[in-house]
């Protein structure tokens, strides 16, 4: 199959929009221990909510984001590990489970804000593009046809090319892209 892809836009970010909501902002505040939670005003949660996060430990908070986000996908252990792991290292981008990738990304993002830049800092790469399919105007386009279309443009040692390479080579069925795109 041949596709063309017209690249509009790149950019690096700090924060991906529409991760955290007022809900949950309000949902941890109570977590982290915060009286009477649900009468803070709106316009001053997120603010209210730092403060309520930086009164922990690092690791603490950051085991408390975990388990608030993450609890169905990850055992006990594996947030205790992560929430002192993410203090020094960059998860969001090495965790060997690519569809955490997104959840970790903004956990840290959170964190870092929150901690004043305890937390390494990460980045993430957001494409705006088309996509036209050549061969066959039919097709879904699914996530593996833009995952395959996009390789052709990174370098090897792109997260993607590394993680999937014989997806990409059509070895093995894409089964966890999960937030990549």
């Amino acid at each position: 199959m041949k596709a063309r892809v017209n690249i509009k836009e790149i950019k690096s970010v700090n924060e991906l929009p529409n991760y955290w909501t007022k809900q949950d902002y309000y949902k941890l505040l109570e977590k982290f221990g915060f009286p009477e939670a649900e009468k803070v005003p709106e316009n001053e949660i997120l603010e209210m909510l730092r403060m309520a996060i930086t009164d922990f430990e690092p690791d603490e908070s950051a085991q408390i984001l975990l388990e608030y986000k993450l609890a169905d996908k990850l055992n006990e252990g594996q947030i205790a590990t992560l929430s002192n792991e993410m203090i020094n290292d960059r998860v969001a981008e090495e965790y060997p489970d690519p569809t955490l990738h997104y959840d970790l990304f903004n956990i840290n993002q959170f964190l870092y804000k929150a901690y004043n830049g305890i937390f390494p800092n990460t980045e993430a790469t957001v494409l705006n593009f088309d996509l036209q399919l050549l061969n066959d105007a039919q097709t879904e386009i699914t996530n593996e046809i833009i995952a395959k279309a996009l390789s052709e443009a990174l370098s090897e040692r792109s997260i993607i090319k590394r993680l999937y390479s014989d997806q990409l080579e059509g070895n093995a069925p894409f089964d966890d892209l999960g937030n990549f795109i």
